[in-house]
């Protein structure tokens, strides 16, 4: 089991299992009413467990035998254990998750690879202590110990740039607008824009910045979005698209939409600035700030 999926929430072990649980069946040729008559369930219930509902020990062994991947058992009683036992490192900030974003924490904690453009602000994965307050001060509704608990929330998912083994490999694209918001003031600029040069250098994190000059881009009217790729051990998995909304998150799942963004993120890159040429866009922007 790879390190980022051993650390996992109890949310990516579930969509893990979920995931195995679909492609076995399909693989195997069999309908949701086959899994539900060999439980004695209903259609719904098997559904269930292709989406978000873990199956107790002896559905999965009937499952796994009925699908022809009984030699699985071990590994996916292994998972299901750790499912059950696992927790997420935000549990303690109690009342800062929204559910909807507890399915996000989750997912991300267990990326092998995620690719980010963003339009408004620096990603959450690159942020300092301050940005992030000024940016969490943005919205009149939280209070003093909401915006507390975010930002120790938004410092913690940067962990996973640094575990020791299996690292997410980050690959950034921010519109140069982004270096000209001046969240916090001038110092706190300067110490964002510090940070980003910082993290460029190092290895498993690409930053580039879409130029002003860049032209059409193919994401100019869909805006941010993250496209996040798990650990090559969860077979089958196409990824997912994450989208930021006013009220929540939208996840975007069927392979061929996955695919196209991945097709834009593809051509943003090609059309910003190379990582050196983006260190240099940083820095000039870093000179304008403190003047």
């Amino acid at each position: 089991m790879p390190q980022a999926l051993r650390s996992g929430s109890p949310a990516l072990f579930k969509r893990t299992i979920a995931l195995y649980l679909k492609k076995w069946r399909l693989d195997a040729g069999l309908g949701q009413k086959d899994a539900a008559k060999r439980l004695d369930r209903t259609v719904q219930h098997i559904s269930n467990l292709e989406k978000d509902r873990l199956p107790n020990a002896g559905d999965l062994e009937l499952l796994l035998d009925l699908y022809g991947q009984a030699d699985r058992i071990p590994f996916m009683r292994e998972l299901l254990s750790a499912a059950k036992k696992a927790k997420s490192w935000w549990t303690a900030l109690s009342g800062a998750v929204p559910k909807w974003f507890d399915l996000f924490l989750g997912l991300e904690s267990g990326a092998a690879e995620i690719a980010v453009f963003e339009t408004v602000l620096v990603h959450g994965l690159l942020q300092t202590r301050e940005y992030a307050e000024a940016v969490l001060r943005g919205n009149p509704n939280l209070t003093d110990e909401q915006i507390g608990k975010s930002i120790e929330i938004r410092l913690g998912r940067q962990q996973i740039l640094d575990r020791e083994t299996d690292p997410v490999r980050l690959w950034v694209v921010l519109d140069e607008s982004v270096l000209h918001r001046p969240y916090g003031g001038a110092i706190t600029m300067h110490g964002q824009l510090k940070r980003l040069l910082e993290m460029s250098e190092r290895p498993g994190v690409d930053i580039q910045i879409l130029p002003y000059d860049a032209g059409p881009t193919p994401a100019q009217e869909g805006g941010s979005f993250k496209v996040m790729k798990f650990p090559a051990a969860m077979e089958g998995d196409p990824g997912l698209v994450y989208l930021d909304l006013l009220t929540g998150g939208q996840y975007v799942e069927k392979p061929e939409e996955i695919a196209e963004y991945e097709r834009a993120m593809t051509r943003l890159r090609a059309l910003a600035a190379s990582q050196t040429a983006s260190r240099g866009i940083i820095r000039k922007v870093m000179k304008e700030v403190t003047r």
